[in-house]
């Protein structure tokens, strides 16, 4: 069974081939568990036959991704009566994620039971996140509760500063002990409620903690400062930088906020670095492009020249999907070539292509990264689209060869 699995991932083929020739020495529930693991990887591969595949095994089998890969392929078909199916059947801690609520909500408007699609499209709406704010656009206009704000007096702000676990904080960035100090505001976070959260947040902004500021102000659920969880820092390079590549800054913004949290020293496991994340191996590519004769590496974590780089790789990979902004996106975390083998034969709604992304990390990257972008377009004071408008369309999946760049991650074709 393992055997097989790790076949599937390479190669569905030569999986079932092997499932074939070793059916005979599995009992019925090993055979459904490998048929299971089949269609997991024709799900991730966008093979049409997953949806058939996930039909044939005993449901209570499958696992909390299987699950969601049999939601996701049945959704790239744009089986509605299949996407509201899987979701009634599935585990009911994972019906009730965001992402299965709305879509069970989109199922319900295709099969004409828009009352009942909008009591959830209602609850959802209030959420502050990707899923929430398609569910607000998909629901319209309509009378609802006035989301709380809040904002921290100075003097809130001076009381908190003395608290033990802040001055541990500063003496440990005092070391550049980074990482510890971010334990110790986790750890803060935690005991603290939402107006607190975001006292500390604008603790954490006065302090240049970009990160730790952003992390505070998300992790309020009721009461919120979007001012404060959606930051502008570094406006004059990043301002500077978009236009000059006629690009959207509330996109490069949603690109910074995910990447880095704005602070420009970060680096990656992987090795990306700056604002931008951009890998060395990238930059060197962008340097060379833009007759950048003196560039090393050690520029990387220079701000304005993180900004250049990584906004000139943005407008490469929106050039190389014809403007789609959520290609693009994808194409900026794991390639091109992936970006464009995840389209469809046909158009498809940007929301799908995003959500059968096959990477789990990509997948949720794009999703944040247009959130990011359609919040900050407001704040920017930039002309407002709707996020549905942002997404677009995905054009069908073309045949040209695209320009084999460096990434800002490292993602495994087996993940």
């Amino acid at each position: 069974m393992y055997a097989i699995h790790r076949q599937a991932k390479a190669d569905l083929g030569v999986a079932k081939t092997s499932y074939q020739k070793y059916s005979g020495l599995l009992d019925n529930d090993e055979k459904q568990l490998a048929q299971a693991y089949m269609a997991l990887e024709a799900a991730r591969k966008h093979e049409p036959e997953a949806l058939q595949g996930f039909g044939k095994v005993n449901a209570t089998l499958l696992s909390s991704e299987q699950w969601e890969w049999y939601a996701r392929t049945a959704l790239r078909q744009q089986d509605w009566g299949t996407v509201l199916k899987v979701i009634n059947d599935m585990p009911a801690v994972l019906a009730e994620e965001s992402t299965w609520r709305y879509w069970k909500a989109r199922a319900l408007i295709a099969k004409g039971q828009v009352a009942d699609a909008n009591q959830i499209l209602a609850k959802l709406s209030q959420e502050r996140h990707f899923y929430g704010w398609l569910a607000a656009e998909d629901l319209g206009p309509v009378v609802s509760e006035p989301m709380a704000t809040y904002q921290p007096s100075d003097e809130e702000v001076r009381q908190f500063a003395k608290q033990p676990a802040v001055k541990r904080m500063e003496a440990l960035f005092d070391v550049e002990a980074r990482y510890e100090a971010r334990l110790e505001w986790m750890y803060l976070l935690e005991a603290l409620d939402d107006p607190t959260r975001i006292v500390a947040a604008q603790y954490g902004l006065l302090k240049g903690w970009y990160d730790l500021a952003v992390l505070a102000a998300d992790k309020t659920s009721r009461t919120h400062n979007f001012e404060l969880r959606y930051p502008t820092p570094y406006r004059d390079y990043l301002q500077k930088a978009s236009r000059s590549r006629a690009i959207d800054e509330a996109w490069v913004y949603g690109i910074i906020r995910q990447e880095s949290r704005f602070m420009h020293y970060a680096k990656s496991s992987v090795g990306a670095g700056g604002l931008m994340q951009v890998m060395p191996a990238t930059a060197k590519w962008i340097a060379k492009k833009l007759g950048w004769s003196s560039y090393n590496d050690g520029m990387l974590h220079d701000i304005d020249t993180n900004v250049n780089l990584g906004t000139y790789y943005m407008r490469y990979t929106l050039d190389t999907f014809n403007g789609q902004e959520v290609m693009a996106t994808a194409a900026y975390n794991a390639g091109p070539s992936r970006a464009r083998r995840w389209a469809a034969n046909a158009p498809l709604e940007g929301a799908i292509y995003a959500e059968t992304i096959p990477f789990s990390e990509t997948r949720n990257y794009v999703k944040k990264v247009l959130a990011n972008a359609h919040m900050y377009a407001p704040r920017l004071g930039l002309p407002m689209l709707t996020l549905k408008k942002r997404l677009g369309t995905i054009p069908a999946r073309g045949t040209g060869d695209v320009e084999n760049v460096t990434t800002t991650i490292s993602i495994s074709e087996q993940e």
